[in-house]
């Protein structure tokens, strides 16, 4: 566990399906079937996947035309995937989007992220089908994500890291086993431990009690001297 870190390096359908990357039995039959899964990338995919976003959450109404209005603003876009159902020719609300510059890959990977579009609030993360080694699509129990009402949680992705094992030893300087990028990265994400979110909002709340009380006591201190200079004015006019 050494070398331990918030996001998957490589995909172990077993790793993915523990909060922490620790578990050591499925706790789903869809980890079972991502397990016996041999699953090779669709080889009629072209492109550069170094170069390639996954985009995520789409309104089912939005276009390859809208797609291109928005994510053209971090730079030449190569190609625009969107999925959609070979029956019924509808989007699946998922798309792939190739940039021609690695610059402009990265900026939409930092920017676009929750973005909202036609109404939803979108996902982006870099391809992972043909990056991630022993990558399993959702579909056959793997992928990154998943819902808590279905019980098949996945992580080791943006979206949901791993949490830092209880074993780990913890350093001063060490945010989740990274360096000091990464640590801006999840800080931005808002993806910190809520345990720490908590701590943190409890000393900055016993931080402004103090000066609430005090605030306050000034405050009616100064209302009530009003109140005795009002009634010695009244005495002094009669």
């Amino acid at each position: 566990m050494n070398d331990w870190a918030p996001i998957a390096k490589e995909y172990d359908p077993l790793k993915a399906g523990s909060i922490d990357g620790t578990d050591e039995e499925p706790h789903d039959k869809a980890v079972w079937r991502a397990m016996l899964a041999r699953y090779v990338p669709n080889k009629g995919v072209t492109g550069d996947p170094h170069l390639t976003l996954f985009v995520a959450r789409l309104n089912l109404q939005t276009t390859e035309e809208k797609l291109k209005e928005v994510f053209s603003r971090y730079g030449d876009i190569r190609k625009i995937r969107l999925v959609r159902d070979l029956v019924t020719g509808f989007s699946k609300g998922y798309a792939f989007i190739e940039y021609k510059e690695e610059r402009a890959l990265l900026k939409a990977h930092w920017d676009a992220n929750k973005l909202v579009i036609d109404q939803h609030e979108i996902f982006v993360d870099f391809e992972r089908e043909r990056t991630l080694k022993g990558w399993i699509p959702r579909r056959l129990g793997g992928g990154f994500g998943g819902k808590k009402e279905s019980g098949q949680l996945r992580f080791g992705g943006r979206d949901r890291p791993f949490r830092k094992p209880i074993s780990l030893p913890t350093t001063k300087n060490d945010f989740y086993g990274e360096g000091s990028a990464e640590k801006r990265n999840w800080s931005r994400e808002g993806t910190r431990d809520w345990r720490t979110r908590d701590r943190e909002h409890e000393r900055s709340r016993d931080k402004r009690w103090p000066e609430r009380e005090r605030t306050w006591g000034e405050s009616e201190r100064d209302s009530k001297e009003e109140r005795s200079r009002g009634r010695e004015r009244k005495d002094r006019d009669r």
